[in-house]
């Protein structure tokens, strides 16, 4: 992830000592931090398995960034009573929250798609057109 893109995410921080190349403990969690402030760059992209004593943890959860209960708090919490793993993902990485992300992500999933790929190529080559005439 790109340093600018750091304050839109929860950022981890590792612990020293991997468990194997892709996972690893973490040692904290801060929920949108500012560039400066983050420990580091490594993104939370919200695909967790979590044990059910987190459930404990957010019915007292106070708001944290935002004004918003965050589960990167709870997590963060519950990484003080008992250990939370990271997994270090690779491949492509839809941000559906950003709105040309959502965008960026029908496309390529519809690209996929044998029965939308031709339909879906013919318009962006129209669309490509229009922008180049202006018309």
């Amino acid at each position: 992830m790109s340093n600018e893109d750091v304050s839109k995410y929860g950022v981890i921080s590792k612990k020293n000592g991997e468990i194997d190349e892709h996972c690893f403990h973490i040692d904290s969690l801060v929920e949108k931090p500012k560039m400066e402030e983050a420990p580091s760059n490594h993104a939370i992209m919200g695909r967790y398995i979590l044990r059910p004593e987190i459930f404990d943890i957010l019915e007292t959860q106070a708001p944290g960034a935002g004004g918003e209960i965050q589960l990167t708090d709870a997590i963060k919490e519950l990484n003080e009573k008992q250990m939370v793993v990271a997994y270090e993902f690779s491949g492509v990485r839809h941000d559906v929250g950003d709105k040309f992300g959502f965008i960026k992500a029908q496309l390529d999933f519809a690209l996929e798609r044998e029965d939308l790929r031709d339909s879906i190529v013919d318009y962006m080559e129209q669309l490509v057109e229009k922008a180049k005439t202006g018309v």
